[in-house]
């Protein structure tokens, strides 16, 4: 089967059609090529999302490694969160605490309220992640404990 290109038409601002012009001089390549990269590697990104056998702990790191720019982008709250991530879970191992997902989508809008929040769900110290540890680096390394490194320990007697 052959690799066939369609054209489509998209509505972007006018600042984003001067960064993508500005972006493409530099690099000496046609505006179109930057817009392929910048929907390719976006896409990349996001991969599992449009894998409808991801569910619950397995999609989490699209939106842990995204941060809040996903969330804010496509506005979506804490509720539509869950939906996301925990439809059609089967295995109530892989499903994610709505608690957690709701601290998710506020660390990139209410940061202080999600640091305390965060303070409170973590099992280990009782302190504040450090100021140096920025909070979506500590929500970062709190939710990849809890859902996926914990999973591997439990799935591994042993280790």
């Amino acid at each position: 089967m052959k690799s066939r290109k369609a054209a489509i038409s998209v509505r972007i601002g006018a600042a984003d059609v001067r960064n993508v012009k500005a972006v493409a001089k530099r690099l000496g390549v046609r505006d179109s090529d930057v817009f392929r990269y910048a929907v390719k590697s976006s896409l990349e990104q996001l991969g599992l999302l449009g894998d409808p056998n991801v569910h619950g702990r397995h999609l989490l790191p699209v939106f842990v490694e995204a941060g809040p720019t996903l969330l804010r982008f496509f506005d979506l709250d804490a509720a539509r969160l869950v939906e996301i991530v925990n439809a059609g879970v089967q295995d109530p191992e892989a499903l994610v605490a709505p608690e957690d997902l709701t601290l998710l989508s506020m660390a990139g809008v209410q940061q202080s309220y999600a640091r305390v929040k965060l303070n409170e769900l973590r099992e280990d110290p009782p302190s504040l992640p450090p100021e140096t540890q920025t909070l979506v680096e500590a929500l970062r390394e709190y939710l990849y404990d809890k859902y996926v490194f914990r999973s591997r320990r439990l799935a591994s007697p042993g280790v």
